[in-house]
């Protein structure tokens, strides 16, 4: 990814609904969702969302798909993981970073008798 898209995508999800439309497309998976669901879910106007969504489609973080009446709206994940590449590609002096410890669940603690 160049520093233009990077840009480019880190303003679109700079705002708090189309960060929550992004988010709830990347949830939704590669199907998608209807822009009613999305409009239901989000408790957003359909008129503003139609503007979220050409942002987001602008900046290649989503797709729009007619099915019979619907649009169906997805996340492009490929320019989603692009963009975190772009952003952790000198991460740690370019070796792999990863946690030291992984995160565990507490166990649970016996009770002894006593």
């Amino acid at each position: 990814m160049e520093k233009g898209d990077a840009v480019t995508a880190l303003a679109a999800l700079a705002q708090d609904s189309r960060l929550d439309v992004f988010r709830l497309l990347v949830q939704a998976g590669p199907d998608g969702m209807t822009a009613g669901a999305i409009a239901d879910a989000l408790d957003l106007a359909p008129n503003t969302l139609t503007f979220h969504f050409d942002r987001l489609r602008m900046a290649g973080l989503a797709t729009v798909r007619r099915e019979g009446r619907s649009m169906i709206y997805a996340a492009q994940f490929e320019t989603m993981n692009a963009l975190l590449g772009f952003l952790t590609k000198n991460c740690c002096h370019g070796t792999a970073c990863i946690p030291a410890v992984a995160c565990k669940p507490a166990r649970k603690r016996s009770k002894v008798p006593g």
